[in-house]
C-alpha cells in the first residue's frame, strides 16, 4: 500500500503557473503508475494526467494538453505536475493517485485560478 500526500496548490491568477508535487510513501514507488485528477465544485472528479512507472509514457486530457506536463522523480518518491497558462475553468482540487494491485489517492490540494 501507498500513502500520497499533495502540495503546491494555491490561488493564482489567469495566465500563471504553479507546480504540484505528490510525495509517495514506501519504497516501491516505482511500480506505481501515476496520475493527477481533479474535481471541480458540482462535478465529478476528471482525469488530468497519467506517466507510466519508468516515465517513459505520459497521457494528457485534452482540455489540459499543451499546458500541463506531468513528470516523476523514482528517487524522491514524488511525482510532479507543472501546469502553465491557467485558466479559471482549471480551478478545483487536484487528486493524486497511484496504481498497482490497487488504487489510491491523495487527500487533495487545491487550485484557484482567478480570472
Amino acid at each position: 500500500q501507498v500513502q500520497l500526500v499533495e502540495s503546491g496548490g494555491g490561488l493564482v491568477q489567469a495566465g500563471g503557473s504553479l507546480r504540484l508535487s505528490c510525495a509517495a510513501s514506501g519504497r516501491t514507488f516505482s511500480s506505481y503508475a501515476m496520475g493527477w485528477f481533479r474535481q471541480a465544485p458540482g462535478k465529478e472528479r476528471e482525469f488530468v494526467a497519467s506517466i507510466s512507472r519508468n516515465g517513459g509514457r505520459t497521457y494528457y486530457a485534452r482540455y489540459v494538453k499543451g499546458r500541463f506536463t506531468i513528470s516523476r522523480d523514482n528517487a524522491k518518491n514524488t511525482v510532479y505536475l507543472r501546469m502553465n497558462s491557467l485558466k479559471p475553468e482549471d480551478t478545483a482540487v487536484y487528486y493524486c493517485n497511484a496504481k498497482y494491485l490497487g488504487s489510491y489517492w491523495g487527500q487533495g490540494t487545491q487550485v484557484t485560478v482567478s480570472s
